[in-house]
Parts: structure tokens; sequence; C-alpha cells
């Protein structure tokens, strides 16, 4: 693949890194013992804002009613607890517990752990421009998952 041009190459390999997400998804479902809704709900409030129970519905595209079926779940499970929102005494916020915290951290930790690898072996100058090619893609990518499909 060396006379392919440099560009090409790495549209291919972003498209191939990509197309692994949902495979490195549905291992960490494997070695968690969870079904792959239940992790992207964990990651959602791992990463996300205080969200209810309807918040994390729109968040995975499902119905309240399966997302209250999905926390009733991983709240038994002890993942998950419901607590009070931090500015809104009305509001239930869903709250990751610790535990699954841990879980999943070793869970990926041998992922982490090669991609840690990956990143110290990077000279400073080569770092930089793979983090901004990494953060602008990822601006990219977030902008296309936030666009209403055209009519037609």
């Amino acid at each position: 693949m060396e006379d392919v041009p440099v560009a090409l190459r790495v549209n291919f390999a972003l498209r191939e890194l990509l197309s692994l997400a949902h495979d490195v998804q549905a291992a960490l479902a494997r070695r968690l013992g969870l079904g792959a809704t239940d992790v992207q709900a964990l990651q959602h409030l791992a990463f996300g804002t205080p969200m209810g129970t309807v918040d994390l519905a729109h968040a995975l595209k499902i119905r309240s009613a399966s997302a209250t079926v999905l926390v009733d779940r991983l709240e038994a499970a002890g993942h998950v607890r419901r607590g009070p929102h931090p500015s809104d005494g009305r509001r239930i916020t869903l709250v990751l517990s610790e535990a699954a915290r841990d879980e999943v951290r070793v869970a990926l930790a041998p992922l982490v752990d090669a991609v840690t690898r990956l990143t110290d072996g990077l000279a400073p100058e080569h770092a930089e421009v793979v983090a901004r090619f990494l953060g602008d893609t990822t601006e990219v990518l977030r902008a296309y998952a936030a666009e209403p499909p055209e009519p037609g």
C-alpha cells in the first residue's frame, strides 16, 4: 500500500478504525456481562452531563419505557443509582456507581495500556499533529451525528 497516497492511506485507516468502534463496544459488553445498550448507557452516564431517564432515552434513541427498564436493570445490578439533580430538586439524575466505573476501568485497561504505549512512542511534534487531526475529526463526526437527514 506504499504506492497509495498518504492522504488516502489515512482515510482508509480512519474508516477501519471507526468500523472497529462497534466491535470494541461489543467486546466491552462481553467482558462486563452486559448488553450493548447497557454499555452505551454507562458510557453516556460516565462522560456526559447529568441525565435523567428521559435524557438517557434520547441519547440512546430508545423509547422512555425501554430506558426505564434499562435503568431498573442497571440499578438492580448496582451499576447505577437514582439521585437528586444537582440544580433542579424536582428532577432525578442517574449516577454511575464507583463499582461500575471500576469494572469498566479494569475491562478497558488492556486496550488503554496498548494505546498509551503507541502514543508514548510518538515524537512530540508527531503527537501534536495526531492530536489536532483526531480533535478535528471528532468535531466532524459530532457535526455529522447531530445533522438531521436531508429530506428525500
